[in-house]
């Protein structure tokens, strides 16, 4: 593999793992049509979720984080080990997250956590074909935030 190849997977890897928080992010849930192949292997479970096949945790998803006002995914650190049309990649991700409640107020936390996917090169991209989430930490110490025009 040249270094231009190699520079490419790695800048197309790191696209489809922005793609995939602001999927989420943005409520997005077929833009993860274009992060996972269609039969992957997802596991939330350390961080309360599910484990279950693409289609079924797309579902769940959508049902569940629907559910937060505040959706914020960081993914930084990324490390990628390619070989040829497969490769594993293990990245941080940080996500500040909150519900908002009728006077106006969001309970907020902040989830750190370690994203282990395994990707293959398919004829539309790169995509994961596995990922389990590691939750590393689960911060609430953001649980009282006040209404935005409230007193400061």
């Amino acid at each position: 593999m040249s270094d231009l190849e190699h520079l490419s997977d790695r800048l197309e890897i790191n696209d489809l793992l922005i793609r995939y928080a602001a999927g989420i992010d943005d409520e997005d849930w077929d833009l993860l049509d274009r992060v996972f192949t269609p039969d992957a292997e997802i596991d939330y479970t350390s961080s309360g979720g599910i484990s279950g096949r693409y289609p079924e945790v797309k579902a769940w998803l959508a049902a569940v984080l629907t559910s937060f006002s505040v959706k914020v995914h960081y993914v930084t650190n990324s490390m990628v080990d390619l070989d040829g049309d497969v490769a594993k990649a293990r990245t941080l991700v940080l996500n500040p997250a909150g519900v908002s409640h009728p006077d106006g107020s969001t309970n907020g936390f902040t989830v750190g956590a370690i994203y282990h996917d395994d990707l293959v090169r398919t004829a539309e991209g790169w995509r994961i074909s596995k990922r389990v989430e590691k939750q590393l930490f689960l911060d609430r110490s953001t649980d009282a935030v006040p209404p935005a025009d409230g007193p400061r």
